[in-house]
């Protein structure tokens, strides 16, 4: 089918797009982000956004003191603007476009907010810092928000399937960047009320801005932090567009010469965008970090704790640690461990593997400058060796699953497996766990009276009429 659409601007009546094609897989899934009844949503996925919320927003007011965000946010505030959205835990006022730049940022700083096993990316700190300042400015109620964030999250997580993470990963993209803008435009257009030529417009215009570099493993650099609020950005300033009649690329994402997924991937599936769309939401299986450092480490993290708390052994009577996973794993997580930044630290899995050993555990001070340096730890996290593994090559990002051999000096070795690391959506953290991790992060900052005021309000949002109720509390 094809369809126009005609608008008037000052130059006079316009045609906005000319032979669309509306059952392409740009524009059904375009439909869904702008269409899909909310009473629809059941009530499970509505209680996960909600856990989504909350936990992200506990990473975002942690994150409000990293020297990165406050160097965004200290941008945010010298831009200034209209009074639209507000910035986390800062009193201050901006345009929503310039908020969620800094909410994203924040939200992603110290490698705490969620993500989506198989599609490699963080779809919270995009899509919450954009669905949240658009919400606030169009005084959006509850309700209205938790269903742009699943639309938000399905559409970004979605594209990222149907473009192939290991492939865009291999490429040495940063999948959250690059996708994020797509899930960014749904919720904001969501709020906004696009039609859904007007969401397939936003996608287009979303999809050109897409971005996002791996480079920044080269030097510990702060680029991954930006990613997120840059992508929530982007994403607002094309719906923005879309909204008043700007155009862009209705099939960006599968057309052919210079269409996304060919753009990004040598292994497109365009079918992945539309199979289930509407009755199997992927956004189900979001999983939520226990451990402030990459995913990928989480499972042999998860069994190094349990080898540590069985058999007892100490730092020093480790020989060595084979860890065996897949092959993006080995490229992503397992170069020479040195001590450069916190956030290589966080993707290091020798230096993360030497803090379950010798800390028993992964909690954010042990990122500090000083901590990654300790000789002790240098040390132990180089004793840890990577071997790719058979049958996870043909599971992972499906899942994460890890296996660990610890090979102590007196002879012993010992040997676990995990399917899945807690979090994942093999083993999922519940709400009350959700709470502990949001309350373990937000109360040293604003206090535990705010900090449940604001968990109180994010449980019971869907019967906000206004949503500034929520941002009131963040301000």
């Amino acid at each position: 089918m094809r369809t126009e659409k005609t608008t008037t601007t000052a130059a006079g009546p316009q045609i906005s797009n000319t032979a669309v094609a509306s059952d392409s897989p740009t524009f059904q899934l375009s439909a869904f982000a702008a269409t899909f009844p909310g009473d629809r949503f059941s009530d499970t996925l509505k209680a996960a956004a909600k856990k989504y919320l909350l936990d992200t927003i506990g990473c975002g007011i942690f994150g409000s003191r990293t020297s990165w965000s406050e160097i965004i946010n200290a941008y945010v505030r010298k831009l200034g603007g209209p009074f639209e959205a507000t910035l986390w835990v800062h009193d201050f006022q901006a345009a929503a476009s310039s908020v969620a730049l800094a909410t994203g940022v924040m939200a992603h700083s110290f490698e705490l907010d969620d993500y989506h096993p198989a599609g490699k990316l963080h779809p919270g700190a995009v899509v919450i810092p954009a669905a949240l300042a658009v919400a606030e400015r169009e005084k959006a109620g509850g309700a209205a928000l938790i269903q742009a964030l699943i639309v938000g999250y399905e559409t970004m997580i979605r594209v990222a399937l149907a473009a192939g993470a290991l492939s865009m990963r291999r490429r040495g993209w940063h999948i959250t960047g690059l996708c994020g803008p797509f899930g960014a435009a749904a919720a904001a257009g969501r709020l906004l009320g696009l039609d859904a030529l007007q969401m397939a417009n936003a996608l287009g215009l979303a999809g050109t801005q897409a971005s996002g570099l791996m480079a920044f493993t080269c030097d510990g650099s702060n680029s991954k932090r930006l990613h997120p609020g840059r992508s929530a950005q982007s994403g607002i300033l094309a719906a923005e567009l879309a909204r008043q009649g700007f155009t862009g690329p209705t099939r960006v994402l599968e057309y052919e010469d210079g269409g996304f997924l060919k753009a990004v991937s040598d292994t497109p599936d365009p079918s992945r965008l539309t199979a289930g769309l509407g009755e199997d939401f992927l956004s189900a299986g979001v999983g939520i970090k226990p451990y402030p450092c990459c995913a990928s480490t989480h499972s042999s993290i998860d069994a190094v704790l349990y080898l540590k708390q069985k058999h007892r052994f100490s730092p020093e009577a480790v020989q060595e640690v084979v860890v065996f996973n897949h092959s993006v794993v080995l490229k992503q997580t397992c170069w020479r461990y040195e001590p450069i930044s916190p956030m290589q630290a966080q993707m290091n899995m020798g230096y993360c593997i030497a803090l379950a050993i010798s800390e028993g555990r992964i909690t954010p001070e042990l990122f500090s400058v000083s901590k990654i340096a300790s000789p002790d730890l240098v040390a132990l996290a180089r004793k840890v060796r990577f071997e790719v593994d058979p049958q996870i090559e043909k599971k992972y990002p499906q899942t994460f699953p890890g296996k660990v051999l610890v090979r102590l000096t007196d002879g012993r070795q010992f040997w676990h497996e995990v399917p899945g690391p807690k979090g994942s959506p093999e083993n999922s953290m519940s709400m009350d766990e959700v709470k502990q991790k949001y309350h373990s992060l937000a109360d040293g900052i604003i206090g535990p009276d705010r900090a449940d005021r604001i968990a109180l309000c994010v449980e019971r949002i869907e019967s906000l009429d206004d949503i500034n109720t929520l941002s009131a509390l963040l301000a």
